[in-house]
């Protein structure tokens, strides 16, 4: 029986829905240690029957990794955990390999818990990690004073993330020092894995952990920390202010084409109205990172001024007097591709196919847009065409079959639209302007978040 304070366990647990149990990703380092055994000794007090799945994956990356996973597995019979030990096979990037790593990481991951039917996974990311990476992040950005910083990255990991719009990743050990966990397992009498990685300074996590062993590391950690805070709330305000702003000003007149009413120019809060207007052209141009700041501030000014025609993150901005559209242009569009089960098309549509007969391409509606007859009303039909253009349609033998959602191809496949820039990951900052989008464009609604009273907190 683990002899843990219950009082740690349940400030770090308690908050979290574990109605459809978790996946723990271990690695046999102490942070994941340290997070298996707690959450092993939450679960056991008050949810017994919780399904609880332990994962460890073997990069293949060094030498000793199978035995580190191998060692885990023990420790998890050890305390009656089940556990799987999921490999990433296949050839490794010669550049970077970290990001790489993670983004194969959280895929097995996701895959495990999926097979599971689990709808949550928890990592070991520390206040360590918290701080490592909010000043990782101020020295990319050149090393300015914390007093003249500002953006999204410096709120740090978000406490939860939304993975491929389905399962969520939840970091509960953002609060907790790394020293204090290895006191945990040292109570424990339970070892654990140092990954020579983790000191190799050729990586720049290392590098900055290094860094922050030294002189007035602490403070640093401390100040970053405070931030970190600081910028998460601050974004998910931001985020806040801008779901209601699209909720107010945006409406989509036709598959592809948002409207945008000029009021949204002078609503008042000209920073939420540039980051709903980065969010909405990185999703209509199935991109998935926002444009650039400054580029968007100086579009949106330029908007302010009159009347115009941009591009910017593949997305058409046609600013007229009927209102300010945006449709994907209609340069770099996918070329023709055999239709299959399950495809994401362009960043921006999900295409599901449900007929097995073969020979049925997806591609651009292209010029058979011009056939289509569009009704009266305060959209001009030309851009209705522009947009619908852009849209995948079904086609067999050189002949169009039709867009998805007309007639007879409805059958045999179905198109979801994505919210391109949060669709692979939605940190709980975002939560509302992503929810404000998928409302808009028809997308899948987001998951609830996992956590008591839903609070991104």
């Amino acid at each position: 029986m683990l002899d843990i304070e219950p009082n740690l366990s349940t400030s770090l647990f308690s908050h979290i829905d574990f109605t459809s149990g978790a996946v723990a990703a271990v690695s046999g380092g102490s942070d994941s240690t340290a997070l298996l055994l707690l959450l092993k000794h939450h679960l056991d007090r008050t949810a017994p029957a919780t399904k609880l799945l332990a994962v460890t994956i073997d990069h293949g990356l060094r030498p000793g990794s199978a035995a580190e996973a191998q060692a885990v597995a023990k420790l998890c019979a050890t305390y009656a955990i089940s556990h799987r030990i999921l490999a990433w096979s296949g050839p490794k990037p010669s550049t970077g390999l970290p990001a790489a790593a993670r983004e194969a990481r959280y895929r097995l991951l996701a895959e495990a818990a999926q097979a599971e039917g689990i709808g949550l996974i928890l990592t070991g990311h520390t206040a360590d990690d918290q701080a490592e990476t909010v000043l990782m992040r101020h020295a990319r950005d050149g090393g300015r004073e914390f007093v003249e910083m500002a953006g999204r990255g410096l709120a740090g990991m978000a406490p939860a993330t939304l993975y491929d719009w389905r399962g969520w990743i939840v970091r509960p050990l953002l609060g907790m020092r790394r020293t204090g966990l290895r006191d945990v397992l040292r109570r424990q009498n339970v070892g654990w894995a140092d990954d020579p990685t983790n000191a190799d300074e050729a990586f720049e996590r290392p590098r900055m952990r290094a860094a922050l062993a030294e002189g007035n590391g602490a403070r640093r950690i401390d100040d970053a920390l405070a931030l970190a805070a600081h910028e998460g709330r601050a974004r998910s305000q931001l985020g806040l202010t801008a779901a209601s702003l699209i909720g107010d000003f945006a409406t989509q007149p036709a598959g592809g084409l948002i409207r945008l009413d000029p009021g949204l120019l002078s609503a008042g809060d000209a920073q939420a109205a540039v980051y709903a207007l980065r969010i909405l052209l990185a999703t209509t141009g199935g991109i998935a990172f926002l444009p650039d700041q400054a580029r968007s501030e100086a579009l949106f000014g330029r908007l302010k001024a009159g009347f115009l025609c941009a591009t910017l993150s593949r997305a058409v901005v046609d600013s007229r007097r009927a209102g300010i559209f945006l449709r994907r242009e209609a340069r770099s569009l996918p070329a023709a591709i055999t239709a299959t089960g399950d495809t994401l098309w362009d960043g921006r549509r999900r295409i599901t196919l449900n007929d097995s007969s073969g020979g049925l391409l997806i591609a651009p509606f292209g010029t058979a847009a011009k056939r289509l007859a569009m009704g009266e009303g305060k959209t001009p039909p030309s851009l209705m065409r522009a947009a619908l253009a852009a849209e995948p349609a079904l086609w067999q033998a050189g002949e169009c079959l039709g867009l998805p959602g007309h007639g007879g191809v409805s059958a045999m496949v179905e198109v979801r639209p994505v919210v391109a820039p949060f669709a692979r990951f939605l940190p709980s900052f975002d939560l509302a302007p992503a929810r404000a989008v998928a409302d808009l464009i028809g997308a899948a609604p987001v998951s609830p978040l996992p956590f008591s009273g839903h609070s991104a907190g």
